[in-house]
């Protein structure tokens, strides 16, 4: 119950967590490639002061062991050339040595290797003229294990969204299965809710039958008490896996059509497009009333009890297209997909369960498609139900 209260508050500091500790693994990796940068700069540095060291004593028996050591046996992974002060190539490593006679493949590497790191100038003191000699520049790009590093933190981010992503569609997969399930407790409840005072109610009309009560109100009271069993039956289904069997979908659509005829107002002028022969498809013919009920009731409500309304079935090569449409207000075009989210109503007096509802009978139970077909304010909506024919 706690946590329920301050569920809001939880989920932020959740997410504010997760930020900062996004926010100092990519700082800790930012730093931590920096440092290493340094640190291959101080290396291109000390190969410098052995080359230049090197240079100065190249004719020198007495070679300094350790300028030696550190630019004939050290081991660099970094690419590196030194353009001499006759800009051409005087020493080189790790690159393409067969293409460094090609003034434009230098040219490119060298802008490339300024771009990763700054050049270092060569250079030494001679002692006899008392000032220094410039032997050339350095340029070096980064390592390989550098250039690796550059796609680190992409590579951590990248993890981070994909964790995120399934900690998210697990939560939303959990949130919706703890959804469907309370819509079947309550489906069924509902069912059972009803059926009680059913079966009273179909025992009190067989007594008025022997009461000599006029027929045609005993008659009236058995369509209602049809009608409740059809609506029982409905909320049983829903509650649990419905079967589906073989059926007309053209008949059982004229069938719902005429009963919401003849039970809605004069002032909708009611319009229906079938074709002549039967179309088969895979059915559950209580849910699929239900969900003619629900896209007539919507389109009534839309046009405020006045305006038409049309039912067209289409037959394609292995489906068939229910469509129908109204010339109410319309829906802009970011409610297309919203009217389906349980609790969405564009009506000032409604649950927005209608669609949400109609849309779980369509794509979940019977593998269809249920979807705004076309709208426009103030001119109407076409809702367009697709399934597969057998």
């Amino acid at each position: 119950m706690l946590f329920s209260k301050y569920r809001n508050l939880t989920r932020y500091i959740i997410v504010a967590a997760s930020f900062v500790i996004i926010s100092l693994i990519l700082w800790n990796t930012f730093v931590f490639f920096q440092h290493f940068k340094e640190e291959q700069r101080k290396k291109m540095d000390v190969w410098a002061a052995a080359q230049s060291d090197i240079s100065q004593n190249f004719l020198d028996d007495n070679l300094n062991p350790v300028s030696s050591k550190v630019f004939f046996d050290t081991k660099y992974d970094n690419p590196m050339i030194v353009i001499g002060k006759d800009n051409a190539v005087s020493s080189f490593r790790n690159v393409d040595s067969t293409k460094l006679n090609n003034k434009s493949y230098v040219k490119k590497l060298i802008k490339q290797f300024q771009e990763e790191n700054a050049p270092i100038e060569l250079s030494y003191y001679d002692s006899e003229i008392k000032q220094k000699v410039d032997m050339g520049t350095l340029f070096y790009g980064n390592s390989p294990l550098i250039n690796k590093l550059k796609y680190y933190p992409l590579a951590l981010l990248l993890i981070i969204i994909l964790f995120g992503a399934v900690a998210y569609f697990f939560y939303r997969s959990t949130k919706i299965a703890t959804q469907n399930k309370l819509w079947s407790g309550m489906a069924k409840e509902t069912a059972h809710q009803i059926g009680t005072p059913l079966s009273s109610l179909i025992g009190w009309t067989e007594i008025l039958k022997t009461e000599q009560v006029n027929p045609e109100y005993i008659l009236e009271i058995e369509k209602d008490i049809s009608r409740l069993q059809t609506i029982t039956e409905r909320f049983s289904k829903i509650g649990s896996l419905p079967k589906l069997e073989k059926a007309d979908i053209v008949a059982e659509t004229l069938e719902s059509y005429d009963y919401l005829k003849t039970r809605s107002s004069k002032l909708i002028e009611f319009e229906i497009s079938v074709p002549e022969n039967p179309i088969y498809v895979k059915l559950n013919k209580q849910l699929f009333s239900w969900t003619i009920e629900n896209l007539v009731k919507n389109a009534i409500d839309a046009m405020r009890g006045k305006g038409k309304l049309v039912i067209t079935i289409t037959q394609l090569e292995d489906n068939v297209k229910i469509t129908i449409t109204d010339t109410g207000k319309g829906l802009i075009r970011n409610q297309f997909n919203r009217i389906f989210d349980p609790g969405f109503t564009t009506k000032k007096r409604g649950w927005g369960l209608g669609l949400s509802l109609a849309k779980r009978i369509i794509e979940e139970f019977h593998n269809g498609k249920i979807y705004v077909l076309e709208s426009e304010i103030d001119k109407g909506t076409s809702m367009q139900i697709l399934l597969k024919t057998t």
